[in-house]
């Protein structure tokens, strides 16, 4: 289930000179992706990579469009210092050229974007997000996704930011080490 580059990096946009493009995706671009992009963004300027990395989120559902993450998100992420301010957007067919990786959120996620982007190259570039986390085990009781808070309680926010977070880091440690050496 972990993250292997052995293909990705071959069609991956890993120009030195260009910014490092990376993309959350969940269903409605509310909750998950929002959050993953802000603790993303955090940690790229904590490790003075700003410009270097560039951060997105994006949803495969349009209901949410222009709107501000999920309330509870937010407070999730604000407990714990970081601001999440983009605003729902939807991934379209072809999004795919324009970043190096696009992160799924959850298996239904990871196949609507297979499904919208149907170039083995592109599909190279699009896993799931968990799949970084090093410390992801093959018994994961949610097989590896990030499970959609949406419909439950703050504490679900909590364990999604959690999971979000320990998989973020294992992408920025994989970014820097195996594809972006210049940002080591």
């Amino acid at each position: 289930m972990r993250f292997e580059a052995d293909n990705w990096h071959k069609t991956a946009r890993v120009n030195q000179r260009e910014p490092f493009r990376i993309c959350f995706v969940c269903l409605g671009n509310i909750c998950r992706s929002p959050t993953a992009e802000g603790i993303m963004r955090a940690q790229v300027a904590q490790a003075g990579l700003d410009g270097q990395i560039e951060v997105d989120s994006a949803g495969t559902a349009s209901w949410h469009r222009g709107e501000l993450p999920d309330p509870r998100a937010q407070a999730e992420a604000a407990r714990r210092g970081v601001e999440l301010q983009s605003r729902a957007s939807s991934f379209h067919a072809g999004d795919a050229h324009t970043y190096d990786l696009v992160l799924a959120m959850d298996h239904s996620n990871l196949r609507d974007l297979h499904d919208l982007n149907p170039e083995p190259h592109l599909q190279e570039r699009i896993v799931l997000l968990r799949s970084f986390d090093p410390a992801l085990q093959p018994d994961d009781s949610h097989d590896g996704a990030v499970p959609d808070p949406w419909a439950g309680g703050e504490e679900g926010f909590a364990e999604v930011y959690d999971l979000i977070e320990a998989a973020c880091v294992g992408l920025l440690d994989h970014i820097r080490t195996n594809l972006r050496t210049d940002l080591a």
